[in-house]
């Protein structure tokens, strides 16, 4: 089956349950029709760089999917619907992270950059 990786941006007034109630309700999408979520993470609230919907701010989150085409295009269809959604995107990848994603990885990297600053003596 293909691979994709799907991310969507779900407004800042809502609380991080409610964020972890979409991500569900899409692995229910994505399972219900005969598909697989390997991987949901979310990246948290973070800073937008321009206004969407009146949103300076969207939480972030990303499913690797496991599913046949029109999986996704059903997906895309209720994510569309849904007015929690402000943005998403889906893009079919080769074959999917085992690791962390590159976001979640950007916390340990500027850690380990101020523990090098301070080792330092700067």
């Amino acid at each position: 089956m293909p691979l994709y990786e799907h991310v969507f941006l779900a407004r800042q007034d809502l609380s991080q349950a409610q964020v972890d109630a979409l991500a569900a309700s899409a692995t229910e999408i994505v399972e219900t029709n005969k598909g697989k979520v390997t991987k949901t993470e979310s990246w948290g609230l973070k800073n937008l760089a321009y206004k969407i919907q009146r949103n300076r701010k969207a939480h972030f989150v990303l499913l690797n999917i496991d599913a046949p085409t029109g999986v996704v295009a059903e997906l895309e269809r209720q994510t569309k619907i849904n007015e929690d959604v402000i943005r998403w995107l889906t893009i079919r990848v080769d074959e999917h992270e085992e690791d962390p994603s590159v976001m979640m990885r950007k916390g340990d990297r500027d850690r380990d950059r101020r523990g090098r600053r301070d080792r330092d003596g700067e």
